[in-house]
């Protein structure tokens, strides 16, 4: 959606709930239902994606907050758009408690705390089926710490200007890219063999401070844990524009399996309006695997079940065999493999456990790393 068409469609829309209270008739608002039982795998495009389910929210007695909550902020976000101001969710939720404060009427549709107003921001960009970008709201994040010594990034300014960065010259202080990666271009300075994302972000900075990223022509990334949007974006941006084989090195549980890896790979449910932007759906799973344990004697331990953590990742491990579309794909079948073998031997392994192969060589978990791009040893 076109930024520019906002304002448009959301004063079309209010102006017809307002047509509806004046016609006596109750108004209807409508988003995309972001979640598993909508999403949809297709292996072609390689992300999930939004069925034609709706939730429909009618005014009533229930719903009345809802609906005026949501006029209000999308309200607050046109003027953004309007003035070209940005803010963070956080920053929102404060400028909403602000127009009460000064607006007394407004006191009904005040938040209690800030979950409530992010939903609330959701449920706009749901409704009008646009990222929250597009009406100037930045999550507080930014895309994972990234190395290279071939890697050049120009990004486009807000004013029209540009900046230009060349990574290779850094030393081993990281580029972090902005929540928007679509205002950067991408152009390597002399063959990129591949990339690495690294699921840690302390052993991402690990191999660069080791030198990995000058014995190797790569881009080595952080990321920081579950994906942001910025790292999804981001590691979208390194595919589509480099066309770079990219690798994901992390750990051997469910948990990395099915809010990780898989998000990384091909969004999530509750993004499914913007999985297209913001999923790398070239991405292999490098490691650490089930064979990779024996092979490389690796320390792995047993899961704890008792560990509420734990257990809900292994539930949800199970549902995810039977419900979730990426891993009921037939495409994905080492993939799923690899969760029936977590579910079956209820054990786990770090991707730090490569540091244990042989403690006196700081190079070994790189070693390994190669070895594996370079024999194929991935899904």
């Amino acid at each position: 959606m076109k930024e520019e068409s906002l304002p448009k469609i959301s004063k079309d829309l209010c102006s017809r709930l307002l047509s509806d209270l004046e016609a006596a008739k109750r108004p209807v608002l409508e988003a995309v239902k972001c979640s598993l039982d909508n999403s949809f795998y297709n292996p072609k495009v390689g992300f999930l994606t939004p069925g034609k389910k709706m939730v429909r929210t009618e005014l009533n007695v229930s719903s009345v907050q809802k609906m005026s909550r949501a006029i209000f902020l999308l309200e607050i976000l046109l003027r953004n758009v309007e003035t070209g101001a940005v803010n963070t969710k956080r920053e929102l939720y404060y400028m909403a408690k602000g127009e009460v404060k000064h607006s007394p009427e407004l006191k009904p549709l005040d938040f209690q705390d800030q979950s409530e107003s992010d939903s609330v921001i959701d449920f706009i960009c749901e409704m009008l089926e646009c990222y929250r970008e597009e009406l100037n709201c930045y999550a507080n994040d930014r895309g994972g710490q990234t190395y290279s010594n071939q890697l050049v990034v120009t990004e486009t300014l807000p004013d029209g200007g540009r900046a230009v960065v060349d990574l290779g010259s850094l030393g081993t202080t990281p580029f972090q890219p902005k929540n928007r990666p679509q205002s950067l271009q991408l152009k390597a300075k002399s063959r990129i063999d591949f990339c690495l994302i690294v699921e840690s972000e302390g052993t991402a900075n690990t191999f660069v401070a080791n030198g990995f990223c000058k014995r190797h022509r790569a881009i080595l990334m952080g990321a920081q844990g579950v994906p942001s949007n910025a790292v999804r974006g981001w590691a979208k941006l390194i595919q589509d524009q480099l066309k770079v084989p990219i690798y994901f090195f992390g750990d051997l549980d469910a948990y990395t399996m099915q809010n990780i890896f898989r998000t990384l790979k091909a969004g999530s449910a509750a993004s499914l309006i913007r999985n297209s932007d913001f999923s790398a759906p070239d991405v292999k799973f490098l490691g650490v695997l089930p064979e990779d344990i024996k092979k490389y004697d690796l320390f792995d331990y047993p899961v704890k079940e008792s560990d509420p953590g734990e257990a809900r990742a292994l539930k949800k491990a199970v549902d995810a065999l039977k419900n979730d579309p990426f891993f009921k794909d037939r495409r994905n079948k080492g993939l799923a493999e690899i969760l029936h073998w977590l579910l079956k031997n209820k054990r786990r392994c770090e991707q730090q456990s490569y540091f244990t192969v042989n403690s006196r060589d700081p190079q070994m978990p790189e070693k390994i790393i190669v070895e594996k791009i370079k024999k194929k040893n991935y899904i």
